[in-house]
């Protein structure tokens, strides 16, 4: 019986440090399966974000490659949006240029017309303060310019061939005065013009003593009005060197005894000076006023001035029949011829009975007209540079 706790003594500590040990080898197992595990987990979460980044870098490459090379052709919209578009680049062509006047000014609001080959305006624009103009963005072509202004003629350019990004610099882009400007500054009001061409006229004298007034020296002067053209007749009447003049040519006649019907002494010489300043009178007035005035003729000699001294000798001559009208028109000059024949037959009234007839109108008609030709041609080469007050830009024809 006492063996028994003796026995019994050795299986209980036997019991208790066998589970004991396991439990160690047991703990020590599970700690390193633990560990195993957590290296496992850590692993695997390394070899997914390792994917992940393989994987986003695999899809950016293609993103970023097609980003830097063109699609093939056919291969997506872009393509085709690129190939419907023009390859060449849009033209800026400029066409520029200043308008002028025959003198070199500016001209501003000119109207210039830009036309194609086939003569369709393709661009209308205005020139600035300055005169110049320009036409920008102008597609390659040939074109022409055909340029107006005001109370101005028409210019037409040559042909303009630009090409693309190219710029034109038109020159000499010059208007002519139109035929109506003329008549429009002529006429803009035409007494004041005449009155003042009648002082131009009054003032002209040779050697500043004798009457010139009948000398136009501006190939381009104004008309007379018919009022001007009577006071300026009656106003050469009454100077005082055609009074002397007349002195002069009765003188001549009673030294010579012509018209011996008026007899002599004094009471001759009075009737050959009545009947010379009644010849001068007449002939003045019928000429250069009533006719003038009846063909709306001009009375004064159109200084020429220019070429050779044969075509100027001949126009002085032909002055004589052929005359400028009102407006500035050439014709034959009835109003001096007509007005030299009246005056011939006007001195029928006055002049002695055995001088009278048919022959004495003729006579003075015929004097009167080549008298008129021979005061041409002094005009023409002496008296412009002996005369006063002749104006500065007044040169004859230009």
């Amino acid at each position: 019986m006492q063996a028994s706790p003796k026995l019994l003594h050795p299986i209980h500590l036997s019991h208790r440090g066998v589970p004991c040990a396991r439990r160690k080898r047991a703990n020590r197992k599970a700690h390193s399966l633990t560990t195993i595990h957590l290296g496992n987990l850590m692993l695997a979460v390394l070899l997914s974000a390792a994917a992940l980044t393989v994987h986003a870098q695999q899809t950016a490459e293609p993103i970023a490659s097609n980003e830097s090379l063109p699609d093939a052709p056919g291969i997506g919209t872009s393509t085709v949006g690129a190939e419907s578009e023009p390859t060449a680049a849009p033209s800026s062509a400029v066409i520029s240029g200043t308008v002028l006047d025959p003198n070199g000014n500016v001209i501003e609001d000119a109207h210039i017309a830009l036309t194609n080959r086939s003569g369709a305006i393709e661009r209308v624009v205005q020139s600035g303060p300055n005169g110049q103009f320009a036409i920008a963005d102008l597609p390659a072509g040939t074109f022409r310019l055909r340029i107006t202004g005001k109370a101005m003629g028409t210019y037409v350019s040559p042909p303009i061939t630009i090409g693309a990004g190219e710029m034109y610099i038109a020159t000499e882009v010059v208007l002519p005065i139109a035929a109506a400007s003329t008549d429009v500054t002529v006429y803009g009001d035409k007494e004041e013009l005449a009155e003042e061409q009648m002082h131009i006229a009054i003032e002209q004298r040779v050697f500043g003593v004798f009457p010139n007034f009948y000398s136009a020296f501006d190939w381009n002067a104004p008309p007379l009005g018919t009022r001007q053209k009577y006071k300026l007749a009656l106003r050469a009447e009454i100077d005082p060197v055609t009074f002397l003049g007349v002195a002069g040519i009765a003188a001549a006649e009673q030294n010579r005894n012509i018209f011996p019907g008026y007899g002599g002494g004094i009471q001759g010489y009075a009737k050959r000076y009545g009947a010379a300043y009644a010849n001068s009178f007449s002939g003045r007035v019928m000429s250069s006023a009533v006719f003038a005035s009846m063909f709306h003729q001009d009375p004064r000699y159109f200084y020429k001035g220019t070429g050779t001294t044969t075509s100027r000798a001949f126009y002085a001559i032909a002055a004589a029949v052929i005359t400028k009208d009102d407006n500035g028109r050439w014709k034959p000059n009835y109003s001096h011829v007509l007005g030299n024949f009246a005056a011939g037959a006007l001195a029928n009234l006055y002049y002695p009975s055995s001088s009278r007839g048919l022959s004495l109108c003729i006579t003075t008609g015929v004097v009167e007209t080549i008298s008129n030709a021979g005061n041409n041609l002094f005009r023409e080469f002496l008296l412009k540079g002996i005369t006063s007050h002749v104006p500065i830009d007044a040169n004859g024809k230009p």
